[in-house]
């Protein structure tokens, strides 16, 4: 397989990654109601975004001063436990129930073991499929558990206010280009990867540094060739897309010189959230005959519009520098959602969840 043919392959494992998440989180959002796990009183109050918002702030401050303060152990740690977490919520409602009372409560030890051991696997053996198979099944809980608790309004004020701060972030104070610096060593599903090549280990691989690569550019912009970025990255140099050929015809390999691409685990969560919100709460709209999911007309197109955004942001990565990437995936689901949910004869003001509060 040439070059340009194994890019291609490793973006359509990126589309698969984001179709696993949408998809998971479209099949959950049922069960994860019948479960007890809507924990919003008002699912349709904005402010619920804000008050997110606000611990993604605190977090991000956090993780920033654990890897200034060089204890990255702490947050590897912190990283793996919370996915374990969220693997047992997504365990608990798709694994038969093997109960056992423990402290008076029936807890089901299946749904434990594979979530317990799916954190095992992560702290021993992070390699690349490792770190994407924990990275999916989060990104189904996180996107499922917050489509079910979020209704459409909140959920567009996720989006919206997210995809600001990814830009500025990235663009402007550049911090989110240091927090990807300090955890790409850390091999944990903030960051999930996709190799070029059947012989890449994410575990020997020398793994590029974005914010390095960021000032590079700023110094020397025809030294910048990739990186990991807001949304995705690669490994590598001399990496332009659709280069040039040589001379007898056979493909350049210095042109595709990267090793794995590279993507936050967020930006295939984020405009998820919209997908299963509107899933779950369009119930009087157009439903496509797809057994097992909640697949409204309008959660179709927000997922159509989210992978539009990709195509165009995998290409303005591939060009050469690192991007933010929810401007364009959030804004693809949101504009997607809206096509969908005014083509399903909703208005304006119920498709924007306003209805209830105007």
């Amino acid at each position: 397989m040439n070059g340009r043919a194994r890019v291609l392959a490793a973006c359509g494992g990126i589309a698969a990654i984001f179709l696993c998440v949408q998809l998971g989180a479209l099949a959950l959002v049922d069960p994860l109601k019948a479960g007890g796990n809507q924990f919003v009183e008002n699912t349709g109050d904005p402010t619920n975004s804000i008050v997110y918002i606000a611990l993604i702030l605190v977090a991000t401050a956090g993780m920033l001063a654990v890897i200034k303060l060089g204890l990255e152990w702490v947050l590897r740690g912190l990283v793996i436990f919370s996915g374990v977490y969220i693997a047992w919520y997504v365990f608990r409602v798709v694994v038969p129930g093997v109960y056992v009372p423990v402290g008076g409560f029936p807890v089901n030890v299946l749904a434990v073991a594979l979530a317990v051991g799916l954190g095992a696997a992560l702290y021993v053996y992070p390699e690349w499929y490792v770190v994407d198979a924990a990275g999916v099944v989060m990104g189904v809980g996180a996107a499922g558990l917050f489509g079910i608790n979020f209704g459409i309004l909140p959920a567009l004020v996720l989006l919206t206010v997210l995809a600001v701060y990814d830009a500025i972030s990235v663009y402007g104070t550049e911090h989110m280009l240091t927090l990807a610096s300090g955890v790409m060593d850390l091999r944990i599903p903030v960051v999930l990867v996709v190799p070029l090549t059947l012989s890449y280990s994410f575990l020997d691989a020398d793994l590029p540094d974005p914010e390095a690569e960021e000032a590079d550019e700023q110094t020397d912009p025809a030294a910048a060739d990739g990186g990991e970025g807001g949304a995705v990255g690669d490994e590598g140099a001399d990496a332009d897309e659709g280069g040039p050929d040589t001379a007898d015809g056979s493909d350049a390999e210095a042109d595709y010189g990267r090793d794995a691409l590279f993507i936050g685990l967020g930006d295939a969560v984020i405009p998820a959230v919209l997908v299963a919100s509107a899933g779950f709460f369009l119930t009087d709209v157009p439903a496509l005959p797809v057994p097992g999911l909640a697949l409204t007309l309008p959660a179709a197109t927000a997922m159509a519009g989210t992978f539009l955004g990709l195509v165009v942001l995998l290409r303005m990565v591939l060009a050469g520098r690192a991007h933010a990437g929810l401007p364009l995936l959030n804004g693809g689901a949101i504009a997607g959602y809206l096509v969908g949910a005014l083509a399903s004869g909703l208005s304006l003001t119920q498709a924007l969840g306003l209805e209830g509060l105007l």
